[in-house]
């Protein structure tokens, strides 16, 4: 492998304003022997704020990741409720990461206790679910929704750190929180400005998947293919290109039932 670290950035939607503040949190954070290209879906809604969104737009993320497999040494998938990311894993052996599991791992390596503040009032949902997936139900002591549109997080900046040191306030005074995360890429940048409002450390979701992306790349490590991230069958999936068909993804050859028997 050479010195260079290729990462692929994924913008859960297909809102280019917030594609390039990712970027720009992205970029930030990445070492010097890291090259970071940040994209977006070819269709799928404008921001992710329902489970009707997520499922949309999860195709085309895929589609990103499809393109990229044989380009990139690691992907991250840049949307808190990390849309896709088992089924990234069972088409390519790089890592593939999530924002909203970075963003957990590194807030459970900083705080005994630690919240998430986030967007929409419908979202809690959502938000559970994704820490449960994860394994840190037990740790996460708190979820403050803002009642934010998803788009206002890159539009309305102002307004929106107030509404996160808000949140953020009653996750450590009422919670008992000791550590936040940053519960949507658009939030991205906000991280550093909070932590000196608020007193905790506060976690750029996009800024601590690049992070892990590099270390992972750094260790050699790969997807496993041992049985649950193996590569999908091989059937039609009708009305889509032949890129997207699971043969196109061989020879990766992953070891068959016979084998693990």
């Amino acid at each position: 492998m050479s010195d260079l670290i290729q990462i692929q950035v994924i913008n859960g939607n297909t809102y280019a304003p917030m594609t390039l503040g990712i970027d720009q949190s992205a970029q930030a954070a990445r070492a010097q022997q890291t090259r970071v290209d940040t994209t977006q879906p070819k269709a799928g809604p404008q921001s992710i704020e329902s489970y009707y969104d997520e499922y949309l737009a999860i195709p085309g993320i895929l589609e990103q990741v499809v393109l990229g497999k044989d380009h990139y040494d690691a992907f991250v998938i840049a949307c808190w409720g990390d849309p896709g990311v088992e089924a990234a894993r069972e088409i390519t052996t790089k890592p593939v990461i999530g924002i909203a599991e970075a963003s957990m791992y590194v807030a459970n390596m900083l705080a005994a206790r630690w919240g998430v503040v986030t967007t929409q009032h419908r979202a809690l949902d959502m938000i559970e679910k994704t820490i449960a997936k994860t394994g840190f139900a037990q740790r996460c002591v708190s979820i403050r929704t803002t009642g934010i549109p998803v788009i206002e997080t890159e539009n309305a900046r102002s307004a929106t750190l107030e509404a996160l040191e808000s949140a953020g306030r009653l996750a450590i005074e009422q919670d008992r929180a000791e550590a936040l995360c940053l519960g949507c890429a658009g939030m991205s940048r906000l991280d550093v400005e909070l932590e000196q409002r608020l007193g905790v450390p506060v976690i750029d979701a996009v800024a601590a998947a690049v992070k892990l992306a590099e270390a992972l790349v750094g260790l050699h490590k790969q997807t496993s293919k041992a049985l649950t991230y193996r590569l999908p069958e091989i059937k039609p999936i009708s009305g889509f290109p032949d890129y997207m068909q699971p043969e196109a993804f061989r020879p990766l050859n992953p070891p068959s039932d016979a084998e693990l028997a």
